[in-house]
């Protein structure tokens, strides 16, 4: 009997997917895989979502804000507060998520199910002095199924590293346009953003790096 938290399993998807530029601690990365024309057009679909749902800055479980600021679209957002941290199915301030961006949902076809469409893209945006500590994504149901990150924007040094927090990690930069694919052996991985490097792209006029990722809730 299948184990639905067991990320080892294989996906139920047999399409053949691009193959990735590198491999970082089995994470694919899959570098420049949207061009100029194609990232700016999605920063405008980003910027609608987050007129309907605007950014905020949610608090960790012991009450210290994040530095990133975040939003959602689809059918659940991620949430964090002293409660813990969770998908809720509302924006903070009550009102439904905007639904997915056609572009956006169009990567998540092409590296993971033209069938099953993701539960949540969660918007992470990095101002000055942004990171993100290590952390594994886990509160969702499915493990077999992969989390798919977006970098827009300037670059930012990602860590990864295994399923203990203390093991060995490896860095990469990643830059406006990458795709990476954390599935297999690198769903459950430790990772990160140690900072991001001011002043690397001009897709965002006032600076700064968009980050979405996509995942199965349910």
């Amino acid at each position: 009997m299948e184990n639905p938290k067991d990320c080892t399993q294989a996906t139920r998807t047999a399409a053949p997917r691009p193959a990735p530029t590198a491999e970082v601690r089995e994470a694919a990365l899959h570098a420049g895989w949207l061009d100029p024309a194609e990232q700016a057009a999605i920063v405008t679909d980003i910027r609608k979502v987050v007129e309907a749902a605007p950014l905020f800055s949610p608090l960790t479980p012991w009450g210290k804000p994040m530095s990133v600021r975040m939003t959602s679209a689809g059918k659940y957002g991620w949430y964090s507060d002293r409660k813990g941290y969770r998908y809720e199915g509302h924006h903070p301030c009550g009102t439904p998520w905007p639904p997915i961006p056609d572009r956006v949902l169009a990567i998540w076809r092409a590296f993971v199910s033209a069938e099953r469409m993701p539960d949540c893209c969660l918007v992470n945006f990095y101002g000055p002095g942004s990171r993100m500590g290590l952390h594994q994504d886990r509160d969702e149901a499915d493990f077999r199924w992969p989390v798919l990150s977006v970098s827009l924007g300037d670059d930012a040094r990602f860590r990864i590293g295994g399923t203990d927090r203390s093991g060995p990690t490896e860095s990469v930069w990643l830059r406006s346009g990458d795709v990476l694919v954390l599935g297999g052996a690198a769903r459950l991985a430790y990772h990160g953003i140690d900072r991001v490097a001011p002043g690397t792209s001009t897709l965002l006029p006032k600076g700064g790096r968009i980050n979405l990722t996509l995942r199965v809730v349910d």
